[in-house]
């Protein structure tokens, strides 16, 4: 039988949970490492854990905790907090980490549409070429837009189903 964790689950589940969600993670492509160590501190009661900590839970290395942890921080979905007296750093997952990753996810796509109309400008709307450009163009522009709108849904949705603001 396996040996439970500190808060009496089977910390084999545990690590199967966060293996199989980090491979979801790793297939939509994100890179290995940041995934698992991303799905050890979601399944974390805490949502934080110290480097010591996940390597041992996840049988990796200092430096490869410490690569996963700067990839997660740049794309907002983690952050690092000194521990009170210590100069151990933990990294903790947020309730708001997916709100963080879209709002990265939605500067990137206002680059990308400020590309794409300079693409247009420079190969003229009425090529073949930047016709597609255009129509490329136009996807970003509405998936912003429902981004947006879709973010609002989840604001009011997340207040009225797990209370906060």
């Amino acid at each position: 039988m396996a040996e439970p964790t500190a808060a009496g689950r089977d910390a084999e589940a545990v690590s199967r949970f966060v293996e199989h969600f980090a491979a979801q993670m790793v297939e939509a492509g994100m890179p290995r490492m940041a995934s698992r160590v991303f799905g050890a501190l979601l399944a974390s009661d805490t949502g934080a854990l110290t480097s010591v900590e996940l390597g041992e839970q996840l049988q990796i290395s200092p430096a490869a905790v410490s690569g996963a942890v700067r990839y997660l921080a740049q794309v907002h979905m983690v952050s690092r907090e000194r521990e009170p007296g210590s100069r151990r750093e933990r990294y903790r997952v947020h309730s708001d980490q997916w709100y963080e990753a879209l709002t990265n996810r939605e500067a990137i796509m206002k680059r990308w549409e400020d590309a794409l109309r300079e693409g247009v400008a420079s190969l003229g709307a009425d090529t073949p070429a930047g016709a597609r450009i255009a129509e490329t163009l136009a996807f970003f522009e509405f998936m912003e837009g429902e981004v947006e709108a879709m973010m609002e849904r989840w604001r009011a949705h997340r207040a009225e189903t797990f209370g906060g603001n």
